[in-house]
């Protein structure tokens, strides 16, 4: 291997105040490779998805001309790159009151309610955990960009649970690097139809947008790998408690698995949890699921353990968060309906 091989491209000092600049030469004796991919590795300061957002806007060029993120960069090949300086954050700060897991100088530990949206986006530009991180404390990492400061990681409106936010792009860069070593810890646990038959199994798909609907995901032939594991841990007859520990950090990905197996969860309107096999239910088990759909007004699903290391301080931190009140409600609706059944059998 040449040294021009062994060792990464020069960067170039910020050409103006503005922005900074880039010019990056393709090793000789080098396979050809996605452009998008050759920049991620050579410039790790920026994630996959913002440097193809660059290429979108034709903020780089290769050999002087914009090419697509697919463009196969050969040997050899004079590749420049234009970063815009960040903008100074649109999103409005909001006094949203937030359940404080910890805190400290680099990052913040949330535990989320269901019906909050993380970041602002299309039709909510307010109200979101971002405007209250903001007012609550001031200063978030930049890498995320103007709408997704500090967000390393998502969970959907609906769901609740524990979520992790940076507040340098020191502790941004580490935290994400353990999101895709998969050496963080997480534990979602969930109300599923039915009993998932093994007790404890292991879902492995390819997930993309639905052909049909972009506001959902499906199950494809090819698209991103996805892995869930499941374990049943109460089987409640009408209902199963479930555990699911994700290999992978796909959009919805617990949602889709559990409703590819037959077992949605529990009020997910998206992906069939609340209409799931009601009409094939005896008369008390449709009263009882009606009142317990009553009672679950979303998917009963919850981020319940985060663990990782402090990129900065180098300690491990685990938390865990209490079972919201509307699945601690069904929970104990059904346990009192199983003990009704097991005393009616029994006389």
């Amino acid at each position: 291997m040449s040294s021009s091989e062994s060792t990464p491209p020069e960067r170039a000092t910020p050409s103006l105040p503005s922005e900074r600049k880039f010019h990056l030469v393709v090793p000789q004796r080098k396979e050809r490779e996605r452009l998008d991919r050759f920049l991620a590795r050579y410039l790790p300061d920026y994630s996959r998805s913002f440097i193809q957002k660059l290429i979108e806007d034709q903020r780089v060029l290769v050999e002087g001309e914009p090419r697509k993120a697919s463009h196969l960069v050969s040997p050899g090949q004079r590749i420049d790159v234009f970063v815009p300086a960040p903008r100074k954050l649109e999103v409005e700060p909001e006094d949203i009151p937030l359940n404080v897991m910890y805190e400290d100088e680099h990052l913040i530990v949330i535990d989320k309610p269901a019906g909050l949206v993380v970041h602002p986006a299309f039709a909510n530009y307010s109200g979101t955990l971002v405007n209250a991180l903001l007012y609550h404390c001031r200063n978030l990492s930049g890498i995320g960009g103007v709408m997704r400061p500090g967000i390393v990681h998502r969970i959907d409106k609906d769901t609740s649970g524990l979520l992790v936010v940076a507040k340098d792009d020191v502790t941004h860069r580490g935290l994400a690097a353990q999101f895709k070593a998969k050496t963080v810890e997480r534990e979602y646990v969930a109300l599923v139809w039915g009993v998932p038959r093994p007790g404890v199994g292991r879902i492995e798909t390819y997930l993309g947008r639905h052909p049909k609907d972009r506001k959902r995901i499906a199950v494809l032939d090819e698209g991103k790998l996805a892995v869930t594991h499941y374990r049943v841990i109460e089987n409640l007859g009408l209902l199963s408690y479930v555990s699911l520990r994700l290999e992978t950090g796909r959009t919805h990905q617990i949602r889709v698995h559990m409703s590819h197996i037959g077992h949605p969860v529990f009020g997910d309107a998206t992906y069939g949890g609340r209409s799931r096999k009601l009409g094939a239910l005896t008369k008390r088990e449709r009263e009882l699921a009606v009142e317990l759909l009553g009672i679950m007004k979303r998917q009963a699903l919850h981020a319940r353990l985060l663990g990782f290391v402090h990129p900065v301080t180098g300690r491990k931190l685990r938390f865990t968060s209490e079972l919201p009140e509307d699945m601690q409600q069904v929970l104990e609706r059904l346990r009192e309906e199983k003990r009704v059944g097991a005393t009616r059998a029994g006389t």
